[in-house]
């Protein structure tokens, strides 16, 4: 049986411990948790996720400074939580996105 982690491009890591971000739909607007995270995409907690399909812009807080994406729903399941995929991020972003990968890696 094939593992979602064996599907993927990129590796997950765990998020570090409380570590939240913001993210809204063209009508919801909120913070949320994250659970994983890779350059690929991440799981986002919250009890009322979007659909699949959804597009949604994220903007999170890394040591280096802000990272905006936008990402799409590819799973969703009501009272847990989203696995998004990135589907746009300027270079800016994506450069500190994975120097902060790096970090909680090492």
């Amino acid at each position: 049986m094939t593992s979602t982690n064996d599907l993927r491009r990129y590796r997950r890591l765990p998020s570090p411990k409380g570590k939240i971000l913001a993210w809204q739909t063209a009508n919801k607007k909120t913070v949320s948790f994250m659970d994983n995270l890779g350059l690929g995409g991440m799981y986002i907690r919250t009890p009322e996720p979007p659909a699949p399909g959804t597009i949604i812009q994220l903007l999170l807080d890394v040591p280096a400074g802000e990272v905006r994406a936008r990402v799409i729903v590819q799973r969703s399941k009501s009272k847990e939580g989203m696995g998004v995929k990135f589907v746009a991020m300027q270079q800016e972003d994506r450069a500190r996105f994975a120097q902060w990968l790096t970090r909680l890696s090492s």
